[in-house]
């Protein structure tokens, strides 16, 4: 049966990969972007998730043409890197603002409707780094962590209601924010994955469909790794 789905940040990269994977399946998909032109074949909503007007405003729009969110993959996400000793306070708080917080927004938004339909799947997108830390990530690394607290407090607050919620944490992505790094930068990296190659999105999205399927109906405030055995034993 065809759902409303919603995928933050689903304009490009991973998000694009998912958004189509739900739209392959049959589902019926939204997506939020900040800028740029948003891919055809979805309900595309311009929204800044730091806003918190600019949110409601996404989900009546949703609401309106595709029905009550019924699965929510909060993807939205920025990065400031910098060491420690150069990272200004808003390189920070910018940061956590978009990461963390924006996805509090948007979760809260849609347990609104999935509280009343007593079921819904949430899946939140953290990373490898928000487990095992990376050197000038530290902003990044916590608004990540973060997001695991989030999802284990809202599995046990609302499991009840048969909602559950899980975190996919990707490692390294090939995608176009690590094509600008240099072949070096590339192959530095992939030297500390087992499996020694950078994921496809389209893997990524495969283990979000599949939480957010029947088949994953008793799997709830998990945190699933797909990064290649990067992040083993974190």
């Amino acid at each position: 049966m065809s759902r409303s789905v919603l995928v933050t940040g689903g304009n490009r990269g991973i998000g694009l990969a998912i958004a189509r994977a739900f739209a392959e399946s049959g589902d019926k998909v939204a997506i939020t972007y900040r800028s740029g032109e948003p891919p055809a074949g979805f309900l595309a909503v311009k929204c800044d998730i730091t806003d918190s007007e600019q949110v409601e405003q996404a989900y009546k729009e949703i609401e309106e043409k595709q029905g009550p969110v019924e699965v929510l993959v909060a993807n939205a996400g920025v990065t400031r890197d910098q060491l420690l000793m150069r990272m200004s306070e808003e390189d920070f708080t910018s940061v956590l603002e978009t990461n963390l917080t924006g996805t509090f927004r948007v979760v809260k938004r849609a347990n609104r409707a999935m509280l009343r339909a007593r079921k819904g799947r949430i899946v939140l997108i953290s990373s490898v780094v928000g487990l095992m830390g990376a050197a000038g990530q530290a902003n990044y690394a916590a608004s990540k962590a973060g997001l695991v607290g989030f999802a284990r407090s809202l599995a046990r607050e609302l499991g009840s209601r048969n909602i559950t919620v899980n975190v996919v944490a990707p490692g390294f992505v090939d995608t176009d924010m690590t094509r600008v790094l240099s072949d070096e930068q590339r192959d530095s990296i992939v030297k500390q994955v087992p499996l020694a190659r950078y994921a496809q999105p389209e893997e990524i999205a495969s283990s979000v469909r599949f939480l957010a399927s029947d088949e994953a109906a008793y799997i709830t405030g998990a945190v699933i790794p797909v990064d290649g055995g990067l992040g083993m034993g974190h």
